[in-house]
């Protein structure tokens, strides 16, 4: 993968409280020192709710446990009179490394667009965040537009504020596929990632397109993780369901040793 460095990112989404947080990366460390993980050939994050973030972040530093975490989302905002909103000055003081922005369940829950994923991406870069920009089509998108199409166009705005230089993470999530039990296919991943790429070189110049790792999320699994990753614009995964089963994820972010590759 032209050394990128592969990125298994577990989004918790709205499970696991504070306590159990804790418990679940304390022995998501521990399982992957037995299993002799190295970290600088495959990162490993996690996404937990908000509450949980000071938990994981006493946690990771004090015992300096070779995990990443990040927020679900952020505020376009960085203060102010916006109940219930979140700054990327709160994650950046809890040491966050990334940020998810755009998830389809932001979109068709809270009525995100694309204007609003390139503002808070705006937001993620002043608090010296990595922004985890998703993009995908729904069923209908797919029928209608094609494969790739709605993507591309998602992600040619939400990169608008991104200077050159600047280290983003793209997501390629079809939702039809999440949740569903039904992964896209490796060479249908595949065939939209490499056009997500060309987007990126194409807005931020070859080195970055080169550069940027892309992920796919939707219904990933241990059993499934080896034949994504084998696609050579594929350079990780964003796990939903599977996240949230601690044996199940370390195997997914172990894939190299149990599949082989």
């Amino acid at each position: 993968m032209t050394g990128r460095r592969p990125l298994i990112a577990g989004n918790w989404k709205m499970n696991l409280d504070h306590l159990q947080s804790i418990a679940f990366v304390q022995k998501l460390a521990w399982t992957l020192r037995d299993a002799k993980h190295d970290k600088g050939a495959v990162e490993v994050a996690v996404f937990p709710p908000f509450t949980d973030l000071r938990s994981v972040q006493t946690l990771v530093n004090s015992d300096e446990l070779p995990i990443a975490y990040g927020g679900q989302d952020l505020s376009a905002f960085d203060s102010g009179a916006y109940t219930g909103e979140i700054s990327g000055a709160f994650l950046h003081a809890l040491d966050c490394r990334y940020v998810i922005i755009g998830h389809s369940e932001r979109r068709q829950y809270h009525h995100e667009t694309d204007e609003t994923v390139a503002t808070k991406v705006a937001a993620a870069f002043r608090h010296q965040l990595i922004p985890v920009v998703c993009v995908g089509e729904t069923a209908e998108d797919l029928e209608t537009h094609g494969a790739s199409a709605i993507p591309v166009a998602q992600l040619r705005e939400a990169l608008a504020p991104v200077t050159r230089g600047s280290e983003v993470v793209v997501a390629y999530e079809p939702v039809w596929a999440i949740g569903s039990g039904q992964a896209a296919t490796p060479a249908q991943a595949q065939q939209v990632c490499a056009a997500l790429r060309a987007v990126v070189a194409e807005v931020l110049g070859e080195d970055a397109g080169a550069a940027t790792r892309i992920l796919y999320g939707g219904s990933v699994k241990a059993a499934n993780i080896a034949s994504f990753m084998r696609e050579a614009d594929i350079d990780g995964a964003l796990v939903g369901g599977a996240s949230l089963l601690l044996e199940e994820f370390a195997s997914i972010a172990q894939y190299q040793k149990h599949v082989g590759i």
